[in-house]
């Protein structure tokens, strides 16, 4: 991590948005060390939307699916890329979509402290689900719903979750969930099964950290985080874009169907034709519309 933090530029020394990529260590509120990437706007006129980006598991920013990601989003918006704790040069262990959260707040945060007025998150699979749970526990100032519609739905999930800090400002204005899960603990799938093996057991932990260059947390959930379907419900009134493939092989098409049914007329399903998963299956055309989406919202 040292090389990441020695040439790290603190969120509240950037003021006004920049025009030159940069490089950057961020530390998230549970003081894990999270690197990231900022991609200035190539496009014309003022740039004020930033597109924060989270990947999926086994990601990170360098790897060549995120990075054509950045050069499709950054004709349309500035681009910021992280990799999540455990993966890439990020400090931690992975937690596999729980405390991932916390590393995109602090992205988000760091997109406004650059002069962003705008930012929407785009995650892919795993951080698909991050992105849902950070639109539910991160709310807009006087944004209304919620649990019981009374603006404190959010503040009440992040107390459950013990995350008694999680309204801090640090919101999306718009959400896009790409290949996600609706719930957890899913293994109707030979990929899911052999994901869970990864996660759950010894020897799949040295598979992930010496095959894929993850490093994943031993212990279990405590509490189990709020669940993408739970989250879905909870973004409005910030808009929401669920996009899926119909050749997915980790997530059939149900998990989609209910997180649009969840998030009801603040959300939008796409269903998009001989697709597979996440951002490895996300082409240029497809990736055009989604940051097409973005702005026109």
């Amino acid at each position: 991590m040292s090389s990441v933090s020695e040439g790290r530029i603190p969120a509240f020394a950037v003021r006004s948005v920049t025009r030159v990529p940069l490089r950057a260590a961020l530390r998230a509120d549970d003081g894990t060390w999270i690197e990231a990437v900022y991609d200035p706007f190539t496009g014309d006129g003022g740039g004020e939307t930033a597109i924060v980006v989270a990947h999926g598991f086994t990601g990170s920013v360098d790897r060549p699916a995120v990075r054509r990601a950045v050069r499709t989003f950054s004709r349309y918006a500035a681009v910021v890329t992280f990799s999540f704790r455990g993966h890439g040069r990020s400090g931690g262990s992975s937690t596999v979509g729980d405390r991932e959260v916390l590393d995109l707040a602090a992205a988000v945060s760091w997109a406004r402290s650059l002069g962003h007025r705008r930012v929407v998150t785009v995650g892919f699979s795993m951080g698909g689900s991050v992105v849902l749970r950070h639109g539910a526990l991160y709310a807009s100032p006087g944004a209304a719903g919620g649990e019981g519609g009374d603006g404190h739905g959010a503040e009440r999930v992040a107390e459950r979750e013990g995350r008694a800090g999680a309204c801090s400002g640090a919101y999306a204005d718009a959400v896009v969930s790409v290949s996600a899960p609706a719930r957890w603990y899913y293994r109707g799938t030979a990929p899911m099964r052999r994901l869970h093996w990864m996660v759950t057991r010894p020897a799949g932990r040295l598979v992930g950290r010496f095959g894929f260059r993850t490093r994943i947390h031993r212990e279990a959930w405590d509490p189990v985080p709020l669940s993408p379907v739970a989250a879905a419900a909870l973004i409005a009134p910030a808009p929401l874009l669920i996009v899926h493939g119909d050749r997915d092989p980790y997530f059939p098409l149900d998990h989609p169907r209910m997180l649009a049914a969840a998030a009801g007329d603040a959300g939008e399903l796409w269903l998009e034709r001989g697709m597979g998963h996440a951002e490895n299956a996300a082409d240029e055309s497809l990736l055009t519309r989604i940051a097409d989406w973005v702005v026109q919202r």
